[in-house]
């Protein structure tokens, strides 16, 4: 089934062009930072990564690493006591953080959309789902007909795989799975050209998290949209991406293809975040990586991971170690293979 819901305000033949170096989408040293009482919280770090459209990128780390509140940087959704402190984010070679409110406004959904984490508190409970969808709509003045609208609603939930009756119902009458889906047309309605799916699959049993990601697959394959991909299922994110981003304390410590990325990890800590998976034939053994995140308002000197690191160096303690590309499209940060020069792992 094709996707066949269409953003008028933007022209086919280029919505997927990217930047003039072929990126739909460009994050440099993004900081992110929250100011409370107790000091400043660094959530984001210097974070940096590019997009191609089309591309799937997946973000991993432990709670609290900071890959939610980039997401809700890339949305411009984040509000006191957080800012934007530093950085750029390029959709299209246009800087979103120079947007005023209103440009960001139309902006979000239709250029980039969210999946977000948590169906249940997604929904608006006292709202149809189909007026959810034509709200989205209306809300970026389309100049579509209320007839044009319904026909996009139709569309738009076929296309996650739900009876066109279910857009007369309420979130309560839905089951997890097709919240999650309702959720998902709420995104695509616009055709965005780069997706982020904020751990789409939480909560749902095994089976409709399957379906859930086949589902946003073939519509992002069919819409030409990237995915950014944001989650901690690690066996998840090696059937799905085309590359793994790892985070840690706020900062990105390895970006590469996720056959690399499983296979030849760099960064100790992605290696350990591996080695801590299950091992099928070893029932009941379980590695877990000792220690705990550091807080983001008091992060360590040196390399942030330094502390539970068991390749750690006396650089390392005091040297926080630049993102640099060690193998060919294979980032890292870390001073195991110095100033580019791989070194013993």
């Amino acid at each position: 089934m094709s996707v066949t819901v269409k953003n008028p305000r933007r022209d086919a033949a280029t919505r997927n062009a990217g930047d003039q170096d072929g990126y739909v989408l460009r994050v440099k040293d993004l900081d992110v930072q929250y100011y409370t009482d107790a000091g400043i919280v660094y959530a984001n770090n210097k974070v940096s990564f590019d997009l191609k459209p089309g591309e799937r990128l997946g973000l991993v780390g432990e709670s609290g690493s900071g890959k939610s509140t980039l997401a809700l940087a890339l949305m411009r959704m984040i509000h006191e006591p957080g800012r934007i402190a530093g950085g750029q984010m390029l959709l299209d070679g246009t800087d979103l953080t120079q947007l005023g409110e209103e440009q960001m406004r139309l902006t979000r959904g239709s250029e980039i959309g969210m999946v977000p984490q948590g169906a249940m508190n997604s929904l608006n409970p006292v709202m149809r789902v189909r007026d959810q969808l034509i709200d989205a709509m209306e809300d970026h003045n389309l100049g579509l007909t209320r007839a044009q609208m319904e026909g996009r609603v139709v569309d738009a939930l076929r296309a996650v795989e739900l009876d066109p009756r279910v857009g007369d119902m309420y979130p309560h009458e839905l089951s997890g799975g097709m919240k999650q889906r309702a959720c998902i047309a709420i995104a695509i309605i616009m055709t965005p050209k780069v997706i982020i799916a904020d751990e789409p699959t939480s909560a749902l049993d095994v089976v409709t998290q399957r379906q859930v990601m086949q589902t946003i697959g073939r519509i992002q394959q069919e819409m030409g949209s990237a995915v950014i991909l944001i989650g901690h299922d690690m066996g998840l994110m090696a059937q799905f991406v085309d590359r793994l981003a790892v985070m840690y304390a706020g900062s990105l410590v390895e970006l590469g293809s996720v056959q690399d990325s499983f296979t030849e990890p760099l960064h100790p800590y992605t290696q350990m975040l591996i080695s801590s998976l299950p091992v099928l034939g070893k029932r009941g053994v379980f590695r877990s990586i000792p220690g705990i995140t550091p807080l983001l308002r008091d992060l360590p000197p040196g390399c942030v991971f330094h502390d539970r690191c068991p390749k750690v160096m006396e650089v390392c303690k005091v040297k926080n170690p630049a993102l640099l590309e060690h193998r060919p499209q294979h980032w890292a940060a870390c001073h195991l293979y110095g100033n580019g020069n791989e070194g013993e792992r």
